[in-house]
């Protein structure tokens, strides 16, 4: 591959903390030793989903979980994507924002969202019909309270009188945000408030949301486009055949929990979801192989989606801890560098 010809990336990790199968304290240490191994390497951010009651999504409190890959860190970002805002009193949410991006030193990206399946938020009484509302009142009420001393509020859902706002981010105004989606409506409004977004699909589903973002996003002095990621599984070993035996079975237990709703719940499957890991790497969900294939294969999909931050999802289903470790030596030493800039450049922030 030529160097000077290849997609400027940077690059990142996303986690859905699927219960790989063991004890639950080992996978939370397991994960904490990748997020070092991640930190060293040079990696950007570290975001992790929020689910429950699902085996899919272990961290039920994201921000409790980040707030210790803080501590194992120094340079690594760390960040909910999304935390789910319908399912805390909007002051709180803005105060554990504010204590994780102090814990962190000013390195949290904070994802924000309504959530996407309403049955979980059900769970806490949440209901579907009143869900985009509350949550436009909850992100009113957490970016307000970054500005002033005193928050008053009254909505439909939350009534907030002249409360002592006493905590603040380290970041001004606030932490980048970040916000994900499927669709390129969502990526116009992205565009017009420089938000981060988190992409999932084929690289030519998520080019249609690209091309949206950079036709409706306008530079502010100093500022540069935000980041414009794109989630794929990677797995890499010595050849394809090695890291596809490591990867298959894994796939197949992180489908097992993403379908643990609509199996017992009958909630609708994601469209578009790879039933097999065959499917999913004929798709590009997936880039799994050697370190020569996984480097061809990414600068494929990263011109063809318009990327310029892959979002690797480096522990799913019961991958071992030894398969994402080497994974990650492998993008640090082979792949990270012919990508231009390092993640830890300036102009690869996004805010």
């Amino acid at each position: 591959m030529d160097r000077a010809k290849s997609p400027a990336l940077s690059f990142g990790v996303f986690d859905h903390l699927d219960h790989a199968g063991g004890d639950l304290r080992q996978q939370y240490n397991d994960r904490l030793e990748i997020a070092s191994a991640c930190d060293e390497a040079g990696f950007r951010s570290y975001h992790v989903a929020e689910h429950h009651g699902t085996p899919h999504g272990l961290a039920a409190s994201p921000n409790l979980f980040l707030s210790a890959v803080a501590q194992r860190t120094s340079r690594l970002r760390v960040g909910p994507l999304v935390m789910l805002l319908n399912l805390y009193h909007p002051l709180r949410a803005f105060e554990e924002i504010c204590m994780l991006d102090q814990l962190s030193g000013g390195r949290l990206d904070l994802g924000i969202g309504r959530g996407g399946v309403p049955l979980e938020l059900s769970f806490f009484g949440v209901a579907p019909a009143e869900a985009q509302d509350r949550y436009n009142e909850a992100v009113e009420i957490v970016i307000e309270a970054m500005k002033t001393d005193a928050l008053t509020y009254s909505g439909r859902h939350f009534s907030i009188s002249d409360v002592p706002i006493t905590l603040s981010p380290i970041q001004k105004p606030h932490p980048p945000l970040w916000y994900g989606t499927t669709k390129p409506e969502t990526a116009r409004w992205a565009a017009e408030n420089s938000i981060n977004i988190a992409c999932v699909g084929t690289s030519r589903a998520i080019r249609s949301i690209t091309d949206e973002y950079r036709a409706h996003w306008t530079a502010r002095p100093t500022q540069k486009m935000p980041l414009l990621g794109m989630v794929r599984i990677v797995v890499i070993a010595e050849s394809d055949v090695e890291a596809t035996a490591l990867a298959a079975p894994a796939y197949a237990h992180w489908f097992e929990t993403f379908t643990f709703l609509s199996r017992t719940r009958n909630v609708p499957l994601p469209p578009n979801l790879p039933e097999s890991f065959e499917e999913a790497l004929k798709e590009g969900f997936c880039l799994v192989g050697s370190r020569s294939t996984v480097r061809g294969a990414l600068e494929e999909q990263a011109v063809e989606a318009g990327a310029t931050y892959l979002m690797c999802q480096l522990a799913f289903g019961n991958l071992p801890l030894a398969a994402s470790l080497q994974t990650i030596s492998a993008l640090r030493s082979t792949i990270i560098p012919d990508f231009g800039r390092e993640p830890s450049d300036p102009e690869g922030e996004g805010h």
